[in-house]
């Protein structure tokens, strides 16, 4: 089939990326690539080297003195408010007074060129005052360091049911960070315009935000910022909240010299200055009966914030509301402690929390199965929600949607799962250093914003008298193939070639006070609001054609390039140039919210998601032991997506979050020295998944049956997210790999990453508490 994206494609169809061509000959243009202005300044950051520390003095005139050097920026220059934080007014542009971080932001080099700004910081005079910082969460957990209260989800009286569980158990594991890599680091191109205006190119998922908080720190009204972004190189979360440092930058830079200016991040700078996914310890109470049915349940949390809020409280609301993952927890305790420490403000990150609260539950569900000496399979199974009364979440929501246990008994027989799980163990009885190990992990996401007010877009679409369609929306493209999905709602709509709609850059001056592209409700929310202008602008169209034709609405009809009326049949074309003649609007702006959810974060009820995702996957793993090496050997996912609206695109989102969320579990270690400096902040320390590392069996299937009961856009479901949690199949799979060493008498102590290092050690450790030596 032909994949391009023009003649006759619509929903439900396999299309390439409309910038496929241009991503692999190197034309699709990212903020980098656009033409430079020939007086556009380049901007260094200079960052404090101290993770806490109070700033004696800052002598920059040595600074300013540099040839080339045309302007030095720090809070002093600052017209309005020193923050570029998104809610809670605490992440400054520029350290004032006191520095939290090495690597926090302390002032601005802008230059003629990137080489002179950045020999030009160094001749800043920095005195500090060294002071002692709180690093780990058990530093700032003995300190009484939060960024807020601790929360507390129950349902249900999860003390008492542990008193009267039959048997239980408790542990206790590490889950480490993770960076997000984009291909593009972050950059911001200012453009000074009349009357002290701003249009500001940034590569960012939020471009509403960076909006206000560039006006918040120049002291303007949003309506004099505008924000432009046509595509990322990546996103991943990374660049919802931390744009916004380097858009204000360059502003300030522009609003003091009256120059363009551009601020790109090399890569060390880039992870050194930006958040990252949240590090958790996570330590469980869990009680069972005989059969492996969990009956009451305390689950504690505990995550590394960092020095400021950020979007912590969403996140670790978030790994809260799915430490169920897939499974009825009943009588069930859930506690989150935020710790707030002097290392860079973590952030979003693909599952906002999500992965890291399944990650908890999936450890269980391993425990449990080594104490009973099952099948884990089974003990996941026999936990899955069911059907009322077991169909309650810890946050009060019924699960109404509920295919987990059909898609899973689907994949363990397409996946041969048991025949594959006696085989391994015939491999390991016979292999005296190789072992195998396999899982099977299933994934249950809610969809939406938890803070409710987020859950609504903005589009607009307009007609030209040659039928050709313009297309614009709030929600932004970072390879996730969103643009291509909204087009083709449009082209579907209107009955016409998907090559009649033209994509176009999301820009604040055109759909204003909109929503980061992120939640994986990108589609959920910009493809409805597309299709509602798109429909106000039909239903012009049709009675238009009735009035002119004298026809009735009903007998009207889009089809194929044309419209019927009655018995007439016109191309789309000329029906959209008789209504300009005949004073028509072929304008509209469309809106949607999405119904239904809503939340009480007081109490920790609701229903914060519009529905669920699901989707299952099996891992087979070896891992040698006598060197922790590992290798992922065959993968098997089913993946629910609903109806598709674009089976290629969310195919490859699946492969793409599964291997990303198998870099987090595996091989991308954060490392922290103990004066809080990133020792891994390039790739030559910090190893995301190369090329050899994808499976060597690599099975992903859209599940043919799926749909979604709630009205989204042509009954698909989100599939942004999801498919990065499907990769702890692989970490259950080496924890099963690591306990074949003592015949799976115990679970093994693997914290994530699980890394060639933690392999070895959890290896040796689980031969020493069973009294085996090497083989």
């Amino acid at each position: 089939m032909d994949s391009r994206p023009g003649k006759g494609m619509r929903v439900h169809q396999a299309l390439r990326h409309d910038s496929a061509l241009k991503h692999v000959s190197g034309e699709a243009l990212y903020v980098d690539d656009l033409p430079a202005p020939s007086d556009m300044l380049h901007i260094y950051i200079a960052m404090s080297p101290h993770a806490h520390a109070r700033i004696l003095e800052m002598d920059l005139d040595a600074v300013r003195v540099v040839t080339g050097v045309a302007a030095v920026v720090s809070a002093g220059d600052i017209p309005g408010q020193n923050d570029v934080s998104p809610v809670a007014g605490d992440d400054p542009l520029f350290a004032e007074g006191e520095v939290y971080y090495a690597g926090q932001s302390l002032f601005a080099v802008a230059a003629e060129s990137l080489e002179i700004a950045r020999a030009a910081a160094l001749e800043a005079k920095v005195q500090y005052e060294i002071l002692t910082p709180l690093i780990t969460i058990d530093q700032a957990r003995q300190a009484g360091s939060y960024i807020e209260d601790s929360q507390t989800m129950a349902c249900g009286d999860a003390a008492a049911a542990l008193k009267n569980a039959p048997r239980r158990l408790k542990g206790r594991m590490i889950i480490g960070g993770q960076d997000h890599f984009y291909l593009e680091g972050q950059v911001a191109l200012a453009l000074p315009q009349e009357d002290g205006d701003m249009v500001i190119h940034s590569s960012t998922q939020h471009p509403s935000e960076v909006q206000h908080c560039v006006a918040r720190v120049l002291g303007l009204a949003s309506h004099s910022v505008t924000v432009e972004v046509r595509r990322m190189g990546g996103g991943f979360g990374g660049k919802e909240t931390q744009p916004a440092l380097m858009a204000a930058a360059a502003a300030l830079v522009v609003r003091k010299t009256g120059r363009p200016a551009k601020l790109c991040l090399d890569r060390d700078d880039d992870m050194k200055l930006t958040g990252k996914r949240h590090d958790f310890e996570i330590n469980y109470h869990v009680g069972f009966d005989e059969t492996g049915r969990i009956e009451g349940i305390d689950l504690a949390l505990a995550s590394r914030c960092g020095y400021s809020e950020d979007l912590s409280s969403a996140i670790n609301d978030r790994a809260m509301f799915h430490v169920d993952n897939a499974y009825f927890l009943g009588q069930a305790t859930i506690t989150s402690h935020r710790y707030k420490t002097h290392t860079v403000s973590n952030t979003a990150f693909r599952g906002f929390g999500g992965p890291q609260g399944m990650m908890g539950i999936e450890r269980v569900m391993d425990e449990i199965a080594m104490a009973l000496g099952k099948d884990p399979l089974d003990i996941r199974k026999v936990n899955l929600y069911g059907k009322a009364p077991r169909n309650i979440t810890p946050y009060h929501q019924h699960v109404e949607d509920n295919v987990a246990p059909e898609l899973i008994t689907q994949l363990e027989a397409h996946a041969r799962y048991r025949e594959r799980r006696a085989e391994i163990k015939d491999f390991n009885r016979a292999s005296p250093f190789l072992k195998k190990g396999l899982a099977l992990t299933p994934v249950k996401f809610g969809i939406s914003f938890t803070k409710t007010h987020l859950n609504q877009a903005g589009a607009l679409i307009h007609i030209y008298a040659d039928g050709s369609v313009h297309l614009n929306h709030g929600g932004t493209e970072m390879g996730q193939g969103l643009l291509i999905k909204v087009a083709q709602i449009i082209a579907e709509e209107f009955a016409i070639d998907l090559g009649c709609v033209k994509i176009t850059a999301t820009t604040t001056g055109k759909v204003p006070n909109t929503s980061a592209t992120a939640a994986s409700a990108g589609t959920d929310l910009n493809g409805m609001a597309a299709l509602n202008a798109a429909q106000e602008i039909k239903g012009r169209l049709i009675a238009f054609a009735a009035k002119h034709y004298h026809c009735a609405r009903e007998h009207i009809s889009f089809s194929d390039n044309h419209v019927t009326i009655g018995n007439r049949v016109i191309a789309f074309a000329d029906l959209v140039n008789q209504a300009y003649l005949a004073r028509v609007s072929l304008s509209s702006t469309g809106f949607y919210k999405t119904p239904e959810i809503h939340y009480d974060r007081a109490t920790h009820r609701g229903r914060p998601f519009y529905y669920f995702s699901y989707g299952a996957a099996v891992s087979e793993v070896v891992i040698d032991t006598l060197t922790g090496e590992n290798k992922v050997l065959r993968v098997d996912i089913l993946h629910d997506v609903g109806r598709s609206l674009n089976p290629a695109i969310d195919r490859g989102q699946i492969e793409g979050g599964f291997v990303q969320g198998m870099g987090w579990l595996t091989t991308e270690e954060l490392y922290f020295d103990d004066g809080g400096h990133l020792l891994t902040h390039a790739p030559s320390t910090y190893k995301i998944p190369a090329c050899s590392d994808r499976p060597v069996e690599f099975n992903i299937e859209i599940w043919e049956k799926g749909s979604n009961l709630k009205e989204t856009i042509h009954r698909s479901k989100a599939v942004g997210e999801p498919p990065l949690m499907l990769a702890i199949s692989v970490f259950s799979a080496l924890g099963d790999a690591v306990a074949s060493v003592a015949g799976h008498k115990f679970m093994p102590r693997l914290d994530a990453p699980a890394t060639p290092e933690r392999i070895l050690t959890a290896v040796e450790e689980t031969r020493r508490r069973a009294g085996v030596g090497k083989s």
